[in-house]
């Protein structure tokens, strides 16, 4: 800990959160931080900052400035539609404008957060802050190229903060833009502020998308610790914890969003999945075995030198994996055009290698998946199912399940049925729509549906 950090930490500890949220001195970004700094350090202390609100809310005699520190105040315990109602209402000065802005984007209604971030610049409030605010609101609504350019053209101290650096980083992210450097930037955003919850959160998820779990879960542990907490870092957190086995943590963290977002369906969806998961007995080493089996069988063929003969009779037949294989009959290979003795031999040893056996797991018969005739598409339609899934940009929870199946391109994915999805470990149905909604975009869909 940083001798910056441990004053902070003081800091915080000595604030009087009561004091400050009732008493009628100033009012600014210096007081925000330390209301945001106080329950970062202890969030216990999110009770007092309740408490003082409470008596806020029945003061009779609420002036206009009283009313920016109230709003101000719902925008940082998660009551957006409040805070936006009662800063409306408020002296329409600079920090009323910029907080009206923050608690728009946080609801997502992304052109009327745009609206007041360029209203609380014209209001006098910090101009690269609400320039970095309105690129971030193009960003996600899906304007990457139009935020960049914001970004790009910033220029002085701005750009050494923490929150340009995160912004820049997070843009070049969504465009795919030099994963490097994206790295690096938010590693020095979080070198600059050690409790910026979007640069944490970001580089916590750079590590999860690349497998780094252990990184990733105490990155997203410090983005959690923030306040206002990141819920993207909580829900991620929680899947994280639940691919451990760790259900009462995963479940912790989707009820710390249901505490101040009661209707969030994500969150709810989730805890109830980590609810019923740990009220099963789960034999661990039979599990394991069991994963180790299932990852066997889901090598694919291609990874084995085989001869062009055997190849061709296992596309045509769709068989792309070791277990596609062990669910075949030896006599359903014969029966294939050009597949002979050579060839069923050449089969055998193949699964020999791995322990495995044609046919011995002939009872689990399913429907092979269809071979697409590249021949038969046009380059478009070939480049588009070539494509990476990652460029879905998916949740975590939805990302793994792509990696269990080991799915790669979009090709591979509208090969399965829904069905198919909501077999592996964790994929729910909020999955399974957030899956179906990205491929909708594209103009494909998964086979079945």
């Amino acid at each position: 800990m940083t001798q910056g950090t441990v004053q902070g930490a003081v800091q915080g500890a000595m604030v009087d959160l009561k004091e400050i949220v009732l008493s009628n001195s100033s009012f600014g970004p210096s007081e925000i931080r330390q209301i945001v700094r106080a329950v970062s350090e202890d969030f216990a202390r999110f009770a007092a900052l309740r408490d003082a609100v409470s008596e806020l809310e029945v003061r009779e005699d609420r002036s206009p400035a009283t009313s920016v520190r109230l709003g101000v105040c719902y925008y940082l315990m998660g009551r957006n539609d409040r805070a936006i109602d009662v800063l409306q209402k408020a002296d329409g000065g600079a920090l009323a404008q910029f907080y009206i802005a923050k608690a728009y984007f946080a609801m997502q209604r992304y052109a009327e957060a745009t609206g007041a971030y360029q209203a609380a610049r014209k209001a006098g409030y910090d101009a690269d802050y609400c320039a970095l605010g309105v690129a971030e609101t193009l960003r996600c609504s899906g304007r990457a190229a139009e935020a960049l350019a914001i970004v790009d053209d910033m220029h002085g101290p701005i750009g050494q903060s923490a929150e340009y650096l995160y912004q820049r980083a997070a843009t070049l992210a969504q465009l795919g833009k030099n994963p490097p450097e994206v790295i690096a930037l938010y590693e020095r955003a979080v070198q600059t502020h050690e409790e910026h919850p979007g640069a944490l959160f970001g580089l916590a998820l750079e590590n999860d998308r690349h497998g780094n779990d252990f990184d990733a879960i105490e990155l997203y542990k410090r983005a959690v610790a923030c306040f206002p907490t990141h819920v993207g870092a909580l829900l991620n957190l929680g899947v994280l914890y639940e691919d451990r086995q760790q259900y009462e943590r995963a479940k912790q963290c989707y009820q710390r969003i249901l505490d101040i977002f009661p209707d969030h369906d994500r969150a709810r969806l989730f805890f109830k999945d980590a609810a019923a998961s740990s009220d099963m007995f789960v034999d661990e080493e039979a599990q394991k075995r069991s994963d180790r089996l299932s990852q066997v069988l889901n090598i694919a063929v291609t990874d084995f030198e085989l001869s062009q003969r055997s190849r061709n009779c296992l596309q045509r037949m769709g068989i792309r994996t070791l277990g596609d294989l062990t669910r075949t009959s030896e006599q359903e290979l014969l029966a294939s055009k050009n597949f002979g003795e050579t060839s069923l031999g050449e089969i055998r040893d193949m699964l020999a290698q791995r322990g495995l056996q044609l046919g011995q797991f002939a009872h689990e018969k399913r429907e092979f998946e269809p071979v697409y005739d590249a021949g038969s598409m046009s380059p478009d339609e070939q480049a588009l199912l070539d494509r990476p899934i990652a460029d879905l940009n998916l949740s975590v929870r939805a990302r793994k399940c792509m990696g269990r199946l080991q799915l790669v391109t979009l090709g591979d994915l509208i090969r399965k049925t829904g069905d198919d999805l909501l077999e592996c470990k964790n994929f729910g149905v909020t999955s399974l729509n957030e899956v179906r909604e990205k491929l909708t975009q594209l103009g494909i869909k998964l086979r079945g549906d």
